[in-house]
């Protein structure tokens, strides 16, 4: 595929669980995601490793701290070769341009997307944290603060991709975690969808974990999801 939707989380403890898992799947078919446990616990060499393999690598580590700091970070993540990394819009405006800055703009940059809000929250912790008015209108307004401030998308539920995709164009990039095919566990995962639903409200890539690395056999079971878009 010239264009994988699937995003694999590799969310493993150390670089040999998940490079293991990395070679049961075809980087022609998948893309896949480091979080911050591998990362923490198995470094920058986790990441060589998967771009050695062919893989894009989404680094999802979220950086959020001051511009000058998100900078540096951002453009030392780009010198890895990732794909894709992402920084958390709750940064603001000058973090997140400085960020852009940071990696570039050209053909060879890593895309950059900010982080609304996480797919775990529900209404209950959305009150708790103090945030105002409804969660859909809160994921519309950091989401257009992204855009603005030159991100090329965001991580978002699924449940807000519609809204986004009217109001931020076709352009902006979705890439939307929480996804279960019909019939898996949802997890701790409150704001899910199916793969096909997530595609049909507007998402541009879909992080998959568990119903494939935790599949008997996690290649047929990326086909299955694959074939179930296409259906």
């Amino acid at each position: 595929m010239s264009d994988p939707k699937i995003i694999v989380a590799l969310d493993y403890a150390n670089a040999e669980a998940a490079l293991t898992m990395a070679d049961q799947i075809d980087p022609k078919r998948a893309r896949v995601k480091v979080g911050k446990e591998l990362f923490t616990r198995s470094g920058p060499q986790v990441v060589d490793a998967l771009v050695k393999r062919g893989f894009d690598v989404f680094l999802d580590l979220k950086y959020h701290d001051i511009p000058n700091t998100v900078a540096k970070a951002c453009a030392a993540a780009a010198d890895l070769g990732v794909w894709m990394l992402n920084v958390h819009t709750l940064g603001g405006g000058a973090m997140m341009s400085a960020a852009k800055e940071a990696v570039g703009n050209t053909s060879d940059s890593p895309i950059l997307i900010g982080v609304t809000l996480l797919t775990s929250m529900d209404k209950q912790t959305f009150d708790q944290i103090g945030l105002q008015g409804t969660m859909t209108d809160t994921v519309v307004r950091l989401a257009t603060l992204a855009k603005n401030s030159g991100l090329d998308g965001v991580v978002c539920s699924a449940q807000e991709a519609t809204p986004l995709r009217e109001q931020l164009g076709q352009d902006f990039q979705l890439i939307t975690p929480g996804i279960r095919p019909a019939g898996s566990d949802r997890g701790d995962q409150h704001r899910t969808m199916t793969p096909q639903q997530a595609l049909a409200a507007g998402s541009h890539y879909l992080v998959i974990g568990r119903p494939i690395t935790a599949a008997t056999d996690s290649m047929q079971a990326l086909l299955d999801i694959e074939r179930s878009l296409e259906d």
